[in-house]
């Protein structure tokens, strides 16, 4: 069954709480989620119980809207939600809430709020920060991916598995949008799937368990690959780090223009311009239908305005050049029909996943 939404909780200020930082080797829940994501954190921020023993990271897809996530996660749960800041030390039984158009990393034990590049044209979004804690955390990561649209988080979690972490994916019967849950579990073999009402008592259970102190368990090291692109996400000009993980597509990158890499022996296919911009196939092709969608306008806009334009001029030129005018008039008819079969591919119905923010 997919979550009904409930009725918003009563707004009170986001708390900030005592700190405890967090050290080896203290766990950490790292979770993302899109559509329907508001209402899936705040059922599972309710259930949650109080003085939850580690930190908990929520990177939720609004974009550069201002949010309220904070207040609400603190409104409907025991346990205090604050919106990240960078710098700020993570504290047990806190929700770290990522801040609009920006993402939320955890690198040398401290939080980190960046502007970085769009991924998946979403910022913040959800794969820097598991990236993030892979590397940071490894064992020690406890990933989660919600429900929502497309695949962001996938490759994240991917890397949290196979840094030792542990995979916790929503059920895609229970999620609001199956899309992110089922996209997870098509690359990582996850270590619970589980509807949101059984969500809280995996992730108490899995805070409490046990993990190496190094963070990596034997085996389990971040790949050179890993490490790479995470540092390509983190410069202003990473070609230097693509050459060696990516090799360049026909794509172009439909942010910046730039050349996409297609980056090397990756589940699922992931692509990234020298400036930092990151799509998996999914997220290309919903942000490529948009721009395909504005491109289509514009052209539509100059083909009728073109037709205009040779109509004016036929009736100028009716009296005097017949000739011409008849010429203007059937180049303009050969127009309108082109702008009727384009203008028909503007209206088209769009997909699902180009509602994505």
């Amino acid at each position: 069954m997919r979550l009904a939404p409930q009725p918003l909780p009563t707004l009170r200020p986001a708390m900030t709480s005592s700190a405890h930082p967090l050290h080896p080797p203290g766990r950490a829940v790292f979770i993302g989620a899109s559509s329907g994501g508001v209402y899936a954190m705040l059922e599972l921020a309710a259930a949650l119980p109080a003085n939850f023993p580690v930190p908990i990271f929520l990177v939720q897809h609004i974009g550069a809207h201002r949010s309220q996530l904070a207040q609400l996660l603190s409104a409907r749960g025991p346990n205090p939600a604050v919106q990240a800041r960078d710098g700020d030390l993570p504290a047990a039984g806190t929700l770290h809430v990522a801040p609009p158009d920006h993402h939320m990393l955890l690198e040398g034990g401290v939080i980190r709020v960046i502007r970085g590049p769009k991924e998946h044209h979403a910022r913040p979004a959800i794969d820097p920060l598991f990236r993030s804690a892979a590397l940071e955390m490894g064992a020690r990561a406890i990933g989660v991916v919600l429900t929502g649209l497309l695949d962001d988080g996938s490759a994240g979690l991917r890397a949290i598995k196979d840094c030792g972490g542990t995979a916790v994916v929503q059920d895609p019967a229970d999620a609001f949008e199956p899309g992110m849950p089922r996209a997870a579990l098509s690359v990582v073999r996850a270590d619970h799937v589980v509807p949101l009402s059984e969500m809280a008592g995996v992730l108490l259970a899995a805070a409490r368990a046990e993990a190496g102190a190094s963070g990596h368990r034997h085996g389990h090291a971040p790949s050179p690959a890993l490490r790479r692109e995470h540092a390509a996400g983190r410069e202003g000009n990473a070609m230097e780090s693509l050459k060696e993980i990516a090799t360049p597509s026909a794509f172009s990158c439909p942010d910046c223009g730039g050349v996409l890499f297609e980056l090397d022996d990756q589940r699922p296919v992931r692509y990234r311009c020298h400036t930092g911009h990151a799509f998996s196939l999914r997220s290309l092709a919903a942000t490529q239908e948009q721009v395909t969608d504005a491109a289509l306008w514009t052209g539509l806009r100059a083909l009728q305005e073109k037709e205009a334009i040779l109509r004016r001029l036929a009736e100028t030129q009716r009296a005097s050049e017949p000739e011409a005018a008849a010429g203007c008039d059937r180049e303009a008819d050969e127009l309108a029909a082109v702008s009727l079969a384009m203008r028909s591919l503007t209206m088209k119905a769009p997909s699902p996943a180009s509602f994505e923010a």
